[in-house]
């Protein structure tokens, strides 16, 4: 603080998305509309009762970026006896999620629209989550950008305290770079076991649709690391 500043400036939190406006089409802005309602959670520091949102008691699995949303409603539409949390913040991203969810009749799934770490600190109940999502992250290639990578120490301690006893995180990247840095800061952590890595050509996910980002990365060459992390027990 200099001697003309009265008052320090407040501090930023270092940010892992940026937020693009984007240009959302009618039926996107529609669903944003009439979909919102019924499928979206409006993001509050409040610990949510996924019991009381759901109607029932039932596992839940958290994505984080899901982008246009279509593999996320393809794996709630396949697992219809879980319950599917999505955060974006991306408004067409969202609207296409809605317009699919709709379109595809299921119940098990509810949208946030808000900054994932924020939803993460405030609104996920401890314990609460059997598994956690993150396909496909920003990955902040320039080295004075890697700060803004969700994969850091602060961000496995958020996803350790909100993860069950055994409760797992899956992570995908096609960045070669972005999967040398998660092994490294996985390993740091004693607190999770990797219990499946694989490396392939978009011919081996597991246990996951493949996403548009991934599509993308293959068409420019890129490998795809896909990760299970568990939540070591008591």
């Amino acid at each position: 603080m200099t001697g003309n500043d009265k008052h320090p400036r407040p501090h930023r939190p270092i940010r892992s998305f940026v937020r693009r406006a984007g240009r959302l089409t009618a039926s996107q802005q529609r669903a944003l509309d009439e979909l919102w309602p019924e499928l979206g959670l409006d993001f509050s520091p409040e610990p949510l009762d996924f019991e009381l949102l759901f109607g029932r008691e039932a596992s839940i699995v958290l994505e984080i970026g899901f982008g246009n949303g279509d593999s996320l409603v393809a794996q709630a539409a396949a697992s219809p006896e879980k319950n599917f949390v999505g955060v974006e913040v991306h408004d067409p991203g969202i609207g296409h999620c809605l317009i699919k969810a709709h379109d595809a009749g299921i119940s098990n799934l509810r949208l946030i629209a808000h900054d994932a770490i924020e939803v993460l600190e405030e609104q996920i109940p401890e314990a609460s989550l059997q598994r956690i999502n993150l396909y496909f992250p920003d990955p902040w290639p320039k080295k004075r950008h890697h700060k803004r990578r969700i994969v850091q120490a602060g961000f496995l301690d958020l996803c350790e305290r909100l993860l069950e006893p055994g409760g797992a995180m899956h992570i995908a990247t096609d960045w070669a770079n972005y999967a040398e840095h998660i092994d490294e800061v996985f390993t740091a952590d004693t607190r999770f076991t990797c219990s499946e890595h694989r490396e392939h050509d978009g011919d081996d996910p597991f246990d996951r649709p493949m996403t548009k980002f991934e599509k993308r990365g293959l068409r420019e060459g890129n490998r795809i690391h896909d990760w299970k992390f568990e939540k070591k027990g008591l």
